[in-house]
């Protein structure tokens, strides 16, 4: 993921939080055998007015909680099936397999098109970290296998919840959207892209996002802004609302992200990729790059983007949609991720509109 800044303090800051969370929200009474937590304890009294842990979040906090969160949680499932495996050895696991040389020898052998990368002793690295990647991925999925079934024998009880959900209010401003609000039913969801055109992670996601407007276009909502962290490519950004001029605002957007380095160097490219487009007034699409006219419209993209607290692209926002204040309630979370979590926030909100 492109970042604006790295974050050390910070991290320490919301680790010690987390930490928190766990350890101080621990209650001496007991119910039931079981002792109570809370994932949002009070950290402070003010006047006799209680400050909760959540009452320090922003966006960028949250995202970094959930982040360890997971990491703690794939340390529990271990320390759960490591001490359960002796009295319950359908737990035990052989953790993930070491990648030996006649691992990696094979796999070059075998693999169509690997070759073609150049000989073994140039690319055994990148084998290497692909196949520790591919094996810790499978035992990942084990570990969870395993784990539910330790939960679903009752040999454990999770009490380990994730931190509440930090939601975040967003203004569409003049973003770019995928349906025409005046056809067919109201959509009460929202997918919100903050992208740069030069970003190979935001370059990346776009087929998952194809494939994400096809499945939900009749009940989610799709908006493009812009993030230009690199200053190079704010020209690409001004270019497709110029686009957007002559009703052709996804079909360029599309075509620039195949070539942005080219269009972002050349502009005789960015001028070939308009006619790819279908943008038919070319002279008037020139001059609307040349004169810089949106130029204010992307600054203002990315400012706004900032006071959200973004710091990196690609960055999402999905929530519930109020076409009426034109904003979007939702959560933020950034990167080329798998279509899964985007499927599984979607469906989420979904229900939520239905409640």
């Amino acid at each position: 993921m492109s970042s604006l800044l790295k974050t050390s303090g910070l991290y320490l800051l919301v680790s010690l939080l987390f930490y928190g969370s766990l350890t101080g929200s621990v209650r001496a009474e007991e119910k039931e055998s079981s002792e109570l937590f809370s994932n949002n304890p009070v950290v402070a009294l003010a006047d006799g007015q209680p400050i909760l842990l959540d009452d320090l979040k922003n966006a960028r906090i949250h995202e970094m909680m959930v982040r360890l969160y997971t990491m703690q949680r794939t340390l529990l499932k271990q320390k759960v099936v490591n001490s359960l495996s002796e009295t319950h050895p359908e737990l035990k696991s052989n953790g993930v397999k070491k990648v030996k040389q006649e691992d990696i020898e094979r796999f070059y052998r075998t693999e169509p098109g690997i070759k073609d990368m150049g000989e073994l002793t140039q690319i055994e690295g990148q084998i290497r970290v692909y196949l520790e990647k591919i094996r810790r991925r499978d035992y990942l999925k084990d570990l969870e296998k395993r784990y539910q079934m330790a939960v679903e024998k009752g040999w454990v009880v999770d009490y380990f919840d994730p931190p509440n959900d930090f939601l975040l209010q967003a203004r569409l401003g003049t973003a770019m959207l995928l349906f025409n609000e005046k056809s067919g039913t109201p959509r009460k969801v929202f997918v919100m892209e903050y992208s740069d055109f030069l970003c190979p992670f935001c370059r990346k996601v776009q087929g998952t996002l194809q494939i994400l407007r096809k499945k939900y276009a009749a009940n989610v909502q799709f908006g493009y802004r812009h993030f230009p962290i690199h200053p190079e490519a704010r020209i690409l950004s001004e270019a497709v609302e110029c686009a957007r001029d002559q009703g052709r605002f996804w079909q360029f957007q599309r075509v620039v992200y195949k070539n942005p380095r080219g269009m972002q160097r050349s502009k005789s490219e960015l001028i070939k990729g308009g006619r790819l487009a279908g943008i038919r007034n070319i002279s008037a699409f020139e001059k609307c790059i040349d004169s810089g006219k949106y130029r204010d419209r992307v600054q203002k993209d990315f400012e706004e983007g900032v006071r959200l607290g973004i710091q990196g692209t690609p960055t999402f926002i999905i929530g519930s949609y109020n076409p009426v204040t034109a904003t979007v309630d939702g959560e933020m979370f950034s990167g080329a991720v798998s279509s899964e979590k985007f499927v599984g926030l979607i469906e989420k909100y979904l229900k939520r509109s239905q409640e």
